[in-house]
């Protein structure tokens, strides 16, 4: 018995770790390509709620690509978005912006 509850402890743990590092996967990506423009991760991931990120990035981030087709400023973005690395990424910036969205209560330790 002792070792079922042992097991399950470690399963928990290591799915609340991935979890995180999913999370920092994504801040990372922020800082990398979308910093530049956006600014810091903080002030654009606490301008919508949770619902509203889940929402932009379903799809594979569809909306957020369609929010960047009608600026004319993100025009250069668009070679990014169609790129496998933002495919692979999309998730991970989910997770961060989710994670610090408006609604969250969480503030990132730094940009």
């Amino acid at each position: 018995m002792k070792r079922l509850a042992l097991g399950v402890c470690a399963v928990a743990l290591l799915l609340s770790s991935s979890s995180n590092a999913a999370v920092y996967k994504g801040q990372k990506e922020y800082v990398k390509k979308c910093r530049k423009c956006h600014g810091g991760g903080q002030a654009l991931a606490s301008s919508k709620t949770m619902d509203e990120w889940e929402r932009i990035m379903s799809n594979d981030g569809t909306e957020l690509i369609k929010l960047h087709l009608s600026d004319k400023k993100a025009k250069k973005a668009l070679d990014y978005f169609q790129d496998k690395r933002f495919k692979k990424k999309a998730r991970h910036i989910e997770d961060f912006l989710t994670e610090y969205a408006e609604d969250s209560g969480n503030v990132p330790a730094c940009n």
